[in-house]
């Protein structure tokens, strides 16, 4: 067991990972999408998210307080089915290059507003080196120190949390329509849509509080897990419920929706820009590059933790396992290179969605695996079912939408699974897998 010192992380600093991991670009492309489809119906969906990513959480929890293990999601597989190697390789596997994808694209969102209005900012080689830069910082930081890494982290998420909220409230008080309109129109779009268009919003919302389980990444470098893991977990998702839904009213209140359909990520900046100029440009530009910067710090930290434990256990190259000062150098610089591999490669957009994807079909496999030992992590077997069936429902949900909006899309990301399962398969098949820690 690894000694907890003053290089822990206390609730600030985990706090500040969880919400860093959620607020990187989402929120920046939520708005299109939503309003295309559920007009200002979009804080309901962006509340029921919310809800599912709650119910998603409260299993990471029990199993994170439960097992005790950075490896997180691969570990939860391993521990409670010790004698079956394969599916837990195969959800290391899936995970780790999910999060890899996911740091691609924030690194590539943040290029591309660093460099917004900038004479070469649609330079696609610009984008692609600035993301690379941005990059090589947070690898250094993340090797530098763990405290250090909590304390930069702690700087940006709730600078940026400050710079969102002011947005939102120059938002509302530009608006161009009174609360009145707001809530006619709210009616008016739900008399209008389907409350199946809401809940598939809601599914494609889930993947913007992508991010808290990060958290558990860090169980060997926390203080007071059994008390702070949950704390910071629901209170990180509480503050970006919240916070999401005060950004989409004060859009809703003052940008047309013909033009967040069309702008999509940058509707947020363009929406504030055209309302009080370029201050209010500036501000969100400010803002996304925090965003993105904080999931960075936040995603590298906890995935090569968790890309360090897999390693541990003879799934990746042993190397990758290697640390100094509790720190997994190797696997942060690993992470780091090949999410820039990425980067140079193209295709972003389709990663990012197999992220999102990953990410919603893991909970609810953890779900299921927290159900299956609930007794043991002393869950409800009640809150476990609900999250059951809405993780459940939001899979399903989200996979119809992709087959039918974006069906080119989704057979390239079927075809990245297979090559993932197959790999994981056959790698597995080369090395010892580790018998698991007892557990008392």
């Amino acid at each position: 067991m690894n000694n907890r010192n003053s290089d822990s992380l206390g609730l600030k600093e985990l706090v500040a990972i969880a919400i860093g991991g959620m607020v990187g670009g989402g929120i920046f492309t939520i708005l299109g999408i939503s309003v295309n489809l559920i007009g200002f119906l979009t804080p309901i969906a962006i509340i029921i998210g919310g809800i599912v990513a709650g119910l998603a959480a409260y299993s990471y929890v029990k199993l994170g307080l439960y097992y005790k293990d950075e490896g997180a999601t691969y570990a939860f597989v391993k521990k409670t089915y010790p004698t079956l190697k394969y599916p837990a390789a195969v959800i290391g596997w899936l995970v780790i290059f999910g999060y890899i994808s996911t740091l691609a694209i924030y690194a590539y969102t943040f290029s591309s507003y660093a460099i917004s209005g900038m004479d070469f900012a649609n330079d696609i080689w610009a984008r692609k080196l600035i993301a690379l830069g941005i990059l090589v910082v947070f690898v250094l930081i993340n090797v530098w120190s763990v405290n250090g890494m909590g304390k930069i982290e702690d700087l940006m998420v709730y600078t940026k949390l400050i710079i969102l909220t002011i947005i939102s409230i120059i938002l509302i008080n530009y608006r161009s329509i009174d609360m009145q309109t707001f809530i006619h129109n709210m009616h008016d779009d739900f008399e209008n849509t389907s409350i199946m268009n809401i809940l598939i919003v809601a599914s494609l919302t889930f993947v913007a509080y992508e991010g808290f389980q990060l958290v558990i990444n860090a169980v060997n470098e926390m203080k007071n897990p059994e008390k702070n893991t949950p704390l910071a977990i629901y209170s990180a998702i509480a503050i970006v419920i919240i916070l999401y839904v005060i950004i989409s009213v004060g859009a809703l209140f003052t940008i047309p929706l013909e033009q967040m359909a069309k702008d999509k990520e940058y509707a947020l900046a363009a929406g504030v820009g055209n309302t009080i100029g370029n201050i209010g440009y500036l501000l969100v530009v400010f803002g996304a590059i925090l965003a993105t910067s904080s999931a960075i710090s936040g995603t590298l930290f906890g995935s090569s933790r968790q890309m360090a434990e897999i390693a541990g256990d003879g799934l990746f190259p042993a190397k990758l396992a290697q640390r100094k000062k509790n720190i997994p150098v190797i696997a942060v610089i690993s992470m780091g290179i090949m999410a820039g591999i990425l980067i140079l490669a193209g295709g972003l957009r389709l990663l990012v969605e197999f992220g999102s994807i990953t990410f919603l079909l893991v909970s609810f496999l953890m779900a299921l695996i927290n159900f299956k030992i609930r007794k043991k992590t002393k869950s409800s077997a009640l809150i476990t079912i609900f999250a059951i069936i809405g993780l459940g429902l939001g899979g399903f949900l989200i996979l119809y939408y992709e087959f039918t909006h974006k069906w080119e899309q989704m057979t390239a990301i079927i075809i990245v699974y297979i090559i993932l399962i197959i790999s994981a398969l056959l790698y597995s098949k080369k090395e010892i897998f580790l018998k698991p820690k007892h557990i008392d």
